[in-house]
């Protein structure tokens, strides 16, 4: 019964040796909501990685879980959204709204998928305490039904770490997030960081366009929250994300440093952008969404005259994905020579085929 805390991974980089675990199993690492599904008949409960509710966000999962999942069973897997032959975030994130009538649209106009990749309880039986071996082989057994129609998919796997070396390589260009390897005779431990992920890890140089503010400055003592960073496309800089993983003594040592560079407004780049106040195609700094509000969102524009060294895991359309991670400044580069064209391509590749895998 809810509520249920998913089993975790830790970082590593390259793809783990089976031997120095007695053996592992390596999946795609699928980039959407982790999501802990509780079918018991009718009863149908989505949660998220935190516990928290998901059902009433996706009305058109609930609807394909009692028609393809067994009658009572408890999945580990995760919601993904897909537009065309990749996964898409973003969109994904549209889903979270308050409005029923909203989530009933995107439900029809963008509906998700789930994808299941462990099994914590079918039938009377629970399964948390049996090694990874025993759970998929239930797993497979239980979902093997499921083709490539969808929306509910059993995920694909392989003990060849040849394999998993080229999935890390080639998946991503459908939109996954990299490889998950997990031990064969480990149990389902709650909360737990008993798998392993491998994520790209990439970097770029991007000019420092502003800067936030840390919750935690004054004006006796103030600190840098986060550094918003750029790359020009067609000789327009572009917001590209942030920077923001900084101790106390380096976010007050960085925010007195950048203090030469404050401009105003009207002579930033980002100047025109006061206009919005919503949230708008560009995701532009100093902009409201559904997941900002209440927060002061104000940036500090800077004049665009210095480069950065950062490191990323992969794009979000024009945008990193996550945060990206402060390596150093690249006095050597000129900040109008920073530009998209220096980013990694992904291989292309169909979803439909590693979903049908």
């Amino acid at each position: 019964m809810p509520p249920v805390q998913p089993m975790l991974a830790k970082s590593v980089k390259g793809i783990p040796d089976p031997d120095k675990f007695g053996g592992l199993v390596f999946e795609p690492k699928w980039d959407g909501f982790r999501c802990i599904v509780f079918r018991d008949g009718d009863e149908v409960e989505l949660t998220s990685r935190n516990t928290k509710p998901l059902t009433r966000y996706f009305p058109e999962l609930v609807a394909a879980i009692k028609e393809q999942l067994p009658e009572r069973v408890v999945l580990d897997g995760e919601i993904f959204v897909a537009v065309g032959d990749r996964l898409e975030f973003e969109v994904l994130q549209e889903r979270i709204h308050p409005a029923k009538s909203r989530v009933d649209m995107l439900a029809e106009k963008t509906p998700a998928g789930f994808v299941a990749f462990d099994l914590l309880a079918l039938g009377d039986e629970s399964y948390v305490d049996r090694p990874l071996s025993e759970r998929r082989e239930a797993l497979e057994a239980a979902l093997g039904h499921l083709g490539s129609g969808g929306p509910c998919y059993l995920t694909r796997t392989t003990t060849d770490p040849a394999e998993a070396e080229r999935w890390f390589e080639h998946f991503e260009g459908a939109g996954l997030d990299g490889v998950v390897a997990k031990p064969l005779s480990a149990t389902y431990t709650q909360n737990g960081r008993t798998m392993l992920k491998i994520k790209h890890a990439r970097t770029a140089d991007v000019v420092v366009a502003g800067y936030r503010e840390h919750k935690n400055s004054t004006p006796e003592r103030p600190l840098l929250g986060s550094l918003l960073l750029g790359l020009y496309k067609d000789g327009q800089l572009q917001h590209v994300g942030v920077s923001a993983s900084f101790t106390e003594a380096r976010r007050a040592e960085l925010i007195e440093e950048l203090q030469p560079l404050v401009c105003p407004i009207e002579e930033h780049p980002w100047g025109h952008w006061q206009e919005f106040l919503t949230a708008n195609p560009d995701r532009v700094p100093g902009t409201q969404s559904r997941w900002s509000q209440g927060k002061d969102l104000s940036f500090t524009p800077l004049r665009p005259e210095r480069v950065l060294e950062v490191g990323y895991e992969h794009m979000e359309g024009r945008r990193f994905r996550h945060t990206a991670h402060f390596k150093r400044w690249r006095e050597d580069r000129d900040p109008e020579s920073c530009g998209y064209e220096q980013l990694d391509e992904p291989v292309s590749y169909d979803l439909g085929e590693v979903l049908s895998g």
